[in-house]
């Protein structure tokens, strides 16, 4: 067997650096699966990858006169495989967890009361067949060197936590820290020679220091020299960073190529956000005034619809609506069975296709003949093919360039069938909430829509830049375009049973639950700005909760179950004050976006309920969680206490919208006595502090900014005045700290936080160090909302919706003025 994708590529040529634009750039984004990033800022520099970090390879390379430039995705070398790991086949293996005798891991040494069990090992049911319950776990494989060629070979291991590695009793590999993805170590001559025919044993003992364990190792060898094709690398010569697209341009030879990535995610239109259907546009021309013959390759890794490399797929090829189309999905189709948090769609189909007007050559192959679509005499691929790790591959002749500019496009889809479980029912995708559309019939729109979109995408980009722009500045500009399109992309938009609009997040790398309110409420200004429907949609599920009687507290959930299961709270955890808090100030901030509070009057017995219980609890909170729940427990929170405060004034404001004047008065007093009160419970002298009880403390008093979004009126400018004058004394490199019990902070939270500021130099003084982190750090992951402000390392948060709250300032400037 021969692993990973593509033919071992002989890569010449240099890779120049570029300017940094972003942590990680979106090419693929629809929603919580479909969702595909490149790690850096040469396109071709890196194997571009779910926002999980798993490997969702696209591949592209252009064909100049017979020479091919690499330029999307980096091209991995393919092994074959002398001991397979179980990435690629579980095997049997022999264990212990009780300390063996000091030659356990020489060849001959009797290992006849061993157990035995499949390939890998872990602590974690779902991903390995060895159990590893203890802290230490000690691993022989034998295996038969006589397939063993001349070429390099290679240890191949991922590992959780420690581990070192022998081979027939000669160490080969050592390292005291976790490998979360495989590594290759070459193998010493010296020690290669030791193999034979007959028994070798790869032996191996790790580790686990916390947490959960892992192991999975095998050897593997360089492929022949006679296998490789030469390919070079395109040089990169800049990328844009935009709201809905991200372009590249290379120079290949005597071509020049413009890469564009487009998901058209244009929130007024919900037939557009819903479609899973995003275009890669290839313009090539001359750059020597000469005419050049020119192929465009693009090739899909099947890994797309999986959620384990392991897993087997099925794939086809076929012509439909004058489109050419492969399509790829699992055989088992375990549909809506998988919930969590690090996980892939493994149901559903991903679709690539082409105009047929292209006369494009399609085919499926495994991935070590996947660019066997390249060669001047390729063979003859089948129109089905069943495996794992397969690649969708696309051959376009453009044919003659010159001078002028030749573009065509590839689109790629996802049909995933069903998407949601609310409350026990499976809800389909909005763009076929009926059942009665088809993925082709939507492929062909989007081909026959392909350059008005285009064109509304690039005026839509430009004029969010130029509106951030006018708002915040530049640094503030490019945050918001870093976080537009992941903003979306966190979210699911399908039809409910009672043909309401349901738009439900998925909490990233956070902990899973899908419609969680405190990751609604930060990322809420980016949707009011656009289409206040979608906020509607995020709430909606939440009043249904209570409303249905399945959720009988008198406060709000905090989340609707793990996601795509929305059948109920999951988190352990309520938070009172937070989340009421969050649905009435929400609720208000759609009435002022729309100038009337109809849709507060739909829930107005629920989110009086609310308002009752924060009347009573919200003014000096008991100890409990907030949305900032990683720091803790805390009583008597200051910043908690002005979201209850300000969700008060909200109610207040509704009421009065609602021509129920007598209430609306009364809230809007009890929330002014409130805030009143809450300035000397909170007076630290040149600041307010974290906690009541505490002067010696402080916090980003973020949640104010409601008060003066919304123009509620219930705290004077003397209370921002002041804060924004102490934070600007407290900002460290990379942003201001949280608060004063830790140095990480919140980047979604410091954009409220410098909207208090009543000036521009004050705002951009604020929003300058995070930006500066978003150019920095070293994780290149999708944006984490969560950082350190000293060295700007993500603390764990990665491409949630929450960055949606960058676009405050925005809203403010359409709303509060």
């Amino acid at each position: 067997m021969k692993r990973f994708l593509f033919l071992a590529l002989l890569l010449c040529g240099t890779v120049f650096a570029q300017e940094r634009k972003a942590p990680a750039y979106p090419l693929i984004t629809h929603d919580p699966y479909f969702s595909i990033w490149s790690p850096s800022d040469s396109l071709n520099a890196s194997t571009t990858m779910h926002w999980t970090g798993a490997t969702q390879s696209l591949t592209g390379i252009l064909s100049v006169d017979g020479k091919l430039y690499s330029f999307l995705g980096k091209p991995e070398k393919i092994y074959k495989a002398i001991l397979p790991s179980a990435d690629e086949r579980p095997m049997q293996q022999l264990y212990t967890e009780d300390k063996p005798a000091e030659n356990w891991m020489s060849v001959d040494f009797d290992d006849n009361m061993w157990k035995s069990a499949l390939s890998p090992a872990g602590s974690e049911r779902a991903q390995a067949k060895t159990p590893w319950k203890k802290d230490e776990i000690w691993i022989r494989r034998s295996f038969d060197a006589a397939n063993v060629g001349s070429n390099k070979l290679f240890l191949q291991i991922r590992h959780d936590d420690k581990a070192t590695v022998y081979l027939n009793g000669k160490e080969i590999y050592s390292k005291s820290e976790l490998e979360g993805k495989f590594v290759y170590t070459p193998i010493a001559d010296a020690i290669r020679k030791t193999l034979k025919k007959g028994k070798n044993i790869l032996a191996i003992h790790a580790v686990n220091t916390g947490g959960p364990s892992f192991l999975d190792a095998g050897l593997v060898e360089e492929p022949a020299a006679k296998d490789v094709l030469k390919i070079v690398n395109a040089t990169p010569k800049s990328v844009d960073l935009n709201a809905t697209q991200t372009i590249y341009e290379f120079v290949c030879g005597k071509i020049n190529l413009k890469l564009t990535f487009t998901s058209p995610q244009l929130m007024d239109r919900l037939d557009l956000l819903s479609r899973p259907v995003s275009y890669i546009s290839a313009s090539v021309k001359a750059n020597d005034g000469l005419n050049h013959q020119v192929k465009l390759y693009f090739g899909a890794s099947t890994n797309v619809a999986v959620h384990s490399p392991t897993q087997e797929v099925r794939a086809r090829k076929y012509r439909k609506t004058e489109l050419d189309i492969l399509s790829a999905g699992t055989i088992a189709q375990p549909m809506l069975q998988r919930a969590g948090d690090d996980v892939r769609i493994d149901w559903g189909y991903m679709y690539v296709a082409v105009p047929s007007a292209y006369r494009s050559v399609q085919s499926i192959s495994t991935a070590t003949e996947a660019m066997n679509i390249l060669r001047a005499k390729p063979a003859a691929s089948p129109d089905a093919l069943t495996g794992e790790k397969l690649v969708l591959n696309t051959l376009i002749p453009m044919g003659k360039v010159g001078a002028t500019a030749k573009e065509q496009f590839i689109m790629l889809g996802y049909d995933d069938v069903y998407s949601l479980q609310y409350f026990g029912k499976n809800l389909r995708p909005w763009w076929n909430s009926d059942g009665k559309e088809t993925i082709e019939n939507q492929l062909a729109i989007a081909a026959k829509d392909y350059k008005s979109l285009m064109s509304n995408c690039a005026a839509f980009d430009k004029k969010m830049y130029a509106d951030a722009m006018n708002s915040g500045g530049k640094a503030y500009a490019e945050l918001c375009e870093i976080g537009y399109r992941q903003a979306i992309t966190a979210h699911k938009l399908v039809k409910g049973p009672e043909n309401e609009l349901l738009f439900l997040s998925k909490e990233n790398f956070s902990n899973g639950s899908i419609g969680t309110v405190d990751v609604t409420y930060p990322s809420a200004p980016l949707f009011l700005m656009y289409n206040p429907d979608l906020l509607k949609g995020m709430l909606n599920g939440i009043f249904y909760y209570s409303e249905s009687g399945k959720w009988t507290k008198p406060f709000a959930a905090h989340d609707l179950g793990t996601y795509p299961l929305a059948n109920g709270q999951t988190y352990g955890e309520d938070m009172p004050v937070e989340e009421s808090g969050n649905m009435l100030i929400l609720t208000a901030a759609i009435a002022k976006a729309e100038g009337t509070a109809e849709y507060a009057r739909k829930h107005w017995k629920t989110l009086s309920t609310w308002a009752e219980y924060l009347s009573e609890k919200g003014l000096d909170p008991a100890n409990q969680l907030s949305t900032d729940d990683f720091a803790g427990h805390l009583a008597r929170n200051a910043n908690l206490s002005v979201k209850a405060i300000v969700a008060l004034g909200g109610y207040g404001m509704m009421a009065e919208m609602l021509g129920e004047k007598a209430l609306g008065q009364k809230y809007t007093a009890m929330a002014k006595e409130m805030a009143g009160k809450w300035m000397q419970l909170a007076d630290a002298g040149d600041h307010y502090a974290l906690t009541f009880d505490d002067k010696n403390t402080w916090s980003q008093k973020y949640n104010l900014v409601w008060d003066k979004v919304l123009s509620l009126g219930l705290f004077p400018k003397e209370v921002y005045t002041k804060e924004i004058s102490f934070y600007l004394g407290k900002q460290l490199k990379y942003g201001l700290p949280l608060d004063s019990r830790r140095t990480y902070t919140k980047s979604d939270w410091i954009t409220w936080t410098a909207t208090l500021a009543d000036n521009r130099q004050d705002f951009e003084a604020l929003v300058a160090p995070v930006y500066k982190y978003a150019l920095e750090t070293p994780d290149r992951v999708p944006i984490s909302d969560w950082h350190e402000t000293k060295d700007a390392r993500r603390q764990n948060f990665t491409a949630r919706s929450v960055v949606g709250g960058f676009f405050i300032k925005m809203l403010y400037d359409k709303l509060g003025k």
